[in-house]
């Protein structure tokens, strides 16, 4: 119970861990929803491949999709690379690395797809059965009256009449499950070879400090989004709260509704004095939406140099007092 906690805190502990949960998750349905598909090949040519390139594309495309909607990676690349860019330049390397991570992660689900898929080697069996040479083995039916492309395009269906216990069928499947499980393994072995390269190669290519601030900006964004958005749900927040005991106390006032004072309008002055605080002068929808409107068209200067030598403020009975540093 204390690792299955390790790991859930690990996931939730930032936005990257979280994506890689994900995509971990999806990766895992990908095979489970492989070995619970009742694959039925058609076992006719005209359908055999259509078929097999239909099971080897769709849940691929669709698995890679998910991986770009639920990936972090996805909003903040769109967000950075479509915004107007106001106040702050756009950096192309940020972009780029974000794109590079939203890609590793989307393409993890669909690869095990295919992975899983030749490797299991089924597809392949329908797909390819027709290409074989029925020569290179013995004990192929006769009197069927079916040419060898019908013959052999029902190779996969074991349950046909005519394979039927056929140890014809069984050696040209695993003939053609050896090519589809050699083609798995070695796009395993090209994969796992390609990403050792990269991680030694890598330290020799880039550039250590580059790598470092992109890596840095790119993480900024994404933290400057959630604040952001954290910020606007607690001014939203206390402004609804700020606008139903306005309403109460209008109607209250007005005598047209004669409600008792409850407690919970009963504010102390330090509690209105916070509110006010969080709420930042913004007490308009006017000027809600123009903040809004400034953050999407005009995004702040990355310099915090004005906040960082601000006079730091101390309550003292009540009163707000100004430190001189």
């Amino acid at each position: 119970m204390e690792r299955v906690k390790l790991v859930l805190q690990y996931f939730q502990s930032n936005s990257e861990s979280i994506s890689n949960g994900i995509c971990i998750v999806l990766a895992l349905v990908s095979v489970k929803l492989y070995t619970s598909f009742d694959f039925n090949c058609p076992c006719l040519p005209t359908y055999n491949k259509l078929y097999s390139l239909g099971v080897m594309v769709v849940p691929p495309a669709i698995l890679l999709l998910l991986g770009l909607l639920v990936n972090r990676h996805t909003a903040v690349m769109m967000d950075e690379w479509t915004r107007p860019t106001g106040n702050r330049s756009k950096n192309p390397a940020v972009v780029r690395y974000l794109f590079s991570a939203m890609a590793q992660r989307a393409l993890l689900a669909p690869m095990v797809w295919i992975l899983v898929t030749l490797l299991d080697g089924k597809i392949f069996i329908c797909a390819f059965s027709m290409s074989v040479d029925p020569k290179l083995f013995s004990g192929m039916p006769n009197n069927t009256g079916l040419d060898v492309i019908h013959l052999m395009a029902k190779v996969p269906c074991k349950e046909d009449i005519i394979f039927r216990n056929s140890s014809f069928r069984k050696a040209v499947s695993r003939y053609v499950r050896c090519y589809s499980q050699a083609a798995g393994w070695s796009i395993l072995l090209f994969l796992v070879l390609v990403g050792a390269l990269g991680r030694l190669i890598k330290p020799f290519i880039d550039d250590h400090a580059n790598s470092l601030q992109t890596r840095y900006w790119s993480n900024y964004l994404d933290v400057e989004q959630k604040l952001f958005d954290e910020t606007c749900v607690l001014h939203a927040r206390d402004f609804a709260r700020k606008c139903v005991v306005q309403f109460f106390e209008d109607m209250r006032e007005d005598a047209v509704l004669r409600l008792p004072h409850p407690s919970y309008f009963g504010y102390r002055r330090g509690e209105e004095d916070e509110e006010e605080e969080r709420l930042h002068g913004i007490t308009k929808q006017e000027q809600v939406d123009r903040l809004l409107n400034k953050w999407y068209l005009c995004k702040p200067d990355l310099d915090v140099t004005k906040t960082a030598h601000r006079p730091s403020t101390k309550h003292h009975h009540g009163k707000t007092l100004y430190s001189d540093v």
